[in-house]
């Protein structure tokens, strides 16, 4: 509930209360009389009346009519808003590579977390999406399904580790697990971010096949290459124990750029943190979702009340000044 006034230029009015206050003050010194007595002491234990002190409530009462009255003309009203928030909603797949060469550390601490912070930071930036999870290595697995609870889904980001499949890299499989995930939505648009840093070795699936499918269902592939130009250190177990060695970076580029040709969507190369950042951020452009907003606003005039006490104090100031508070001549 929100309170406005139509008329908020009548409280400049409440200026005239100053030159008021200041003519019924000069007043009030004027017509105290004065009487010359030789002494005090007969008026000493005489207690002042009540009157007295209630003397200056008529014009209080009458200042306070006056500021009610302003507040009246200024016309105060109640208003309630209703927005009425339409989406064209955007469907966002995101199928993550979580094979053993995530492990480099050419990204801060590894190209996996490095991917997973990223995501949530996009998937935080997009909440009147449906966004969902597809992590693969050897085969692929849905983390999540499509959902607007992005607190459940960047949970389930969080979870993801190196382990949690066999160890390949099969980049047909997780675009197709994507695909079966989204290729059912009403969305008006579908899109799936595919984010690998290796080459196809293993899957059942073709990624180009997986492309023609996508293509099929209008399902828009953007695919990220990940991983440093020429080598990356990269933790390797020894008989020495827990090395860092500097390894090829292997990157199907040809085929992630076609397979995003084929669907409509783009191709880009990540080669660190910051980079991986603004391809997201021009994927968030690319695909903003459209909100039509319809506010509706009802008012309620509120006036009334402050009328009806500005009338009270002026009855109540009318009948003070003219029984108990009265002034004789």
């Amino acid at each position: 509930m929100n309170y406005t006034f139509q008329h908020p230029h009548f409280f400049f009015l409440l200026l005239l209360l100053l030159p008021i206050i200041g003519w019924y003050i000069w007043k009030h010194r004027e017509l105290n009389a004065s009487l010359q007595i030789s002494s005090l002491k007969g008026f000493s234990t005489i207690r002042k009346s009540k009157k007295t002190y209630l003397r200056h409530l008529p014009f209080v009462l009458r200042c306070l009519t006056f500021i009610l009255l302003i507040i009246a003309l200024a016309r105060p009203q109640s208003s309630n808003k209703l927005r009425e928030v339409t989406t064209e909603g955007i469907d966002i797949m995101v199928s993550l590579d979580i094979s053993g060469s995530m492990q480099a550390m050419d990204f801060k601490p590894n190209r996996l977390e490095a991917a997973k912070d990223v995501a949530i930071e996009f998937i935080s930036g997009r909440p009147n999406d449906k966004m969902g999870l597809v992590i693969f290595a050897a085969e692929s697995f849905t983390q999540c399904p499509l959902t607007i609870d992005h607190a459940a889904l960047i949970n389930l980001i969080q979870d993801v580790n190196f382990g949690m499949l066999e160890d390949g890299t099969a980049i047909g499989m997780g675009l197709s697990t994507a695909i079966s995930r989204i290729k059912d939505s009403d969305a008006k648009s579908k899109v799936i971010i595919l984010l690998t840093d290796g080459v196809n070795n293993r899957g059942e699936i073709h990624p180009l096949t997986a492309a023609e499918m996508a293509k099929t269902f209008g399902i828009r592939v953007y695919t990220i290459g990940v991983g440093s130009i020429g080598t990356a250190p990269f933790p390797v177990n020894t008989v020495f124990g827990r090395q860092i060695q500097q390894m090829e970076v292997k990157i199907d580029e040809e085929m992630l750029k076609e397979i995003a040709s084929m669907t409509g969507g783009e191709y880009f190369r990540a080669t660190n943190k910051n980079k991986l950042k603004e391809i997201y951020e021009k994927i968030d452009q690319m695909e903003k979702t459209k909100i039509q907003v319809k506010e509706y606003t009802k008012r309620k005039e509120e006036f009334i009340p402050f009328a009806l006490a500005a009338l009270v104090l002026l009855l109540t100031e009318i009948v003070l000044r003219n029984t108990i508070l009265r002034n004789l001549p």
